[in-house]
């Protein structure tokens, strides 16, 4: 392709775009529906949905957990006013080997936990409203091999 070919290119493109815009009557006409509209209806329940740990890395006593919500969007979000969001919002809050204490991740990036000895395990992953309220739980066992 030559130069003027590529400049013939750029100039159509340019003037279609600029032909487009012009008759478009609004933003729907051209993005289309929007992606976020009201709930017109109650949100369904959330729902919390947990992998097993990863083999692979669990064979070398690291453990990968992947995890997502359905009708929630993990979102570092809190506090009582965020209660009103929609579509809702909230995170997670993790307890191992049933602590007595846990914490929060609103990442929705998989967990990783490492360094902890060998034998079984357990991890509960607690869906939580921005509020700190549950609203799903899994619990997951697991061994971590001895060191290689």
């Amino acid at each position: 392709m030559t130069r003027i070919d590529a400049y013939l290119i750029a100039v159509g493109l340019a003037l279609a775009m600029i032909g487009t815009t012009a008759h478009a009557q609004s933003a729907a006409a051209v993005l289309g529906p929007a992606g976020v509209v009201p709930l017109d209806a109650p949100q369904p329940p959330a729902r919390l949905i947990v992998d097993p740990p990863l083999p692979g890395p669990l064979a070398d006593g690291k453990v990968f957990i992947q995890y997502r919500a359905e009708n929630l969007r993990i979102e570092p979000v809190f506090g009582p006013a965020a209660l009103a969001v929609t579509p809702r919002i909230g995170h997670i809050h993790v307890v191992v080997d049933g602590a007595p204490w846990h914490w929060a991740d609103a990442s929705g990036e998989p967990l990783i936990l490492v360094g902890l000895p060998a034998g079984r395990h357990t991890v509960e992953i607690i869906l939580a409203n921005a509020n700190h309220q549950p609203l799903d739980r899994k619990t997951l066992s697991f061994i971590v091999p001895p060191a290689r």
